[in-house]
């Protein structure tokens, strides 16, 4: 009897080892302590232009009404695995939050990991505000503290009760997610270094305009140069060089602006969305735009 149970007490152990490595592997990683003298409030005027410039209220606005700063969220946002629904982030302490330090807010923008300590579906686009400052965050939080609380709830997400758990997101992160690593390098010419971090990291501009794999990842071969949108039901274009290379600094920056493209046409649907986001920047940020996305190596456009 004692002989036929060893097979049995290994396979038991086996599975607690390999079930408390996959625990221990897949554990959300919070960046920031509260307790931290340094997480207080930042500049609530620099953080108005920090929100513009991460396109917080296309997303978290309430749809169905015109106030784009009533963040009640509960905006549907369809992909291949269910439909998601926006958080609501407004000051309200119940149902959004106002209740959050300054280092939740960090960690959810800079780790992905919520005040409760679980992963956040990447969905929500921290892959790239990872690549905030920490100084933007601080900002960020005393300006969304100055908006209207809103007491209304976002449903909840209707997704595959597969992806439901959301420790299997710790297996996303280890392949695809690089925790305070932004995307672009820095050259030393601050109107391009700047561009850089407003594409990448505040604009969240690949999230868009590039393909992903099955896992919904962006493939790097693809990044900028356009992909099918999260909802299936458009293309977004490719805006390297490839894509835009004809246009000037000043005619992206005049998009960026005012919608109105070199053709004399006008951007639609979420570009005319972002629009309203980076006509609020000052001139010289889309102007260090145009300049990173102009110096960006042409990729040819995927197969929709």
């Amino acid at each position: 009897m004692l002989e036929g149970t060893r097979p049995v007490s290994f396979a038991i152990v086996a599975i607690l080892v390999i079930a408390t490595l996959v625990w221990f592997v897949t554990r959300p990683h919070p960046l920031f302590a509260a307790g931290d003298s340094g997480l207080t409030p930042g500049d609530a005027e620099r953080g108005r232009l920090v929100f513009a410039a991460s396109g917080c209220a296309s997303c978290h606005a309430s749809p169905g009404q015109p106030d784009r700063l009533k963040l009640g969220g509960d905006l549907a946002l369809a992909s291949p695995y269910g439909s998601f629904r926006v958080p609501n982030i407004s000051p309200d302490p119940q149902a959004g939050i106002g209740s959050w330090s300054v280092a939740d807010l960090a960690n959810a923008l800079i780790a992905g990991v919520s005040p409760s300590g679980q992963h956040y579906y990447p969905v929500f686009p921290y892959a790239s505000y990872t690549g905030m400052t920490f100084d933007d965050v601080r900002d960020l939080y005393a300006y969304l503290h100055t908006l209207r609380p809103v007491a209304e709830r976002p449903q909840p997400h209707d997704i595959d009760p597969m992806f439901r758990i959301r420790r299997f997101v710790g297996f996303w992160k280890l392949l695809f997610f690089h925790e305070g690593r932004p995307e672009g390098n820095a050259i030393g010419d601050p109107m391009h270094d700047r561009g850089t971090y407003l594409v990448e990291a505040l604009g969240h501009c690949a999230e868009c305009h590039s393909s992903r794999n099955i896992f919904g990842a962006i493939k790097p071969k693809t990044r900028f140069a356009g992909g099918v949108s999260s909802e299936g039901v458009g293309f977004n274009p490719n805006i390297t060089p490839e894509g835009i290379g004809s246009w000037s600094e000043q005619e992206i920056a005049e998009m960026l602006r005012s919608g109105r493209t070199p053709d004399h046409g006008y951007v639609g649907w979420s570009m005319a969305d972002v629009v309203e986001n980076t006509s609020e920047l000052p001139e010289s940020d889309r102007i260090a735009m145009a300049r990173y996305l102009k110096s960006l190596p042409p990729r040819p456009t995927p197969r929709p």
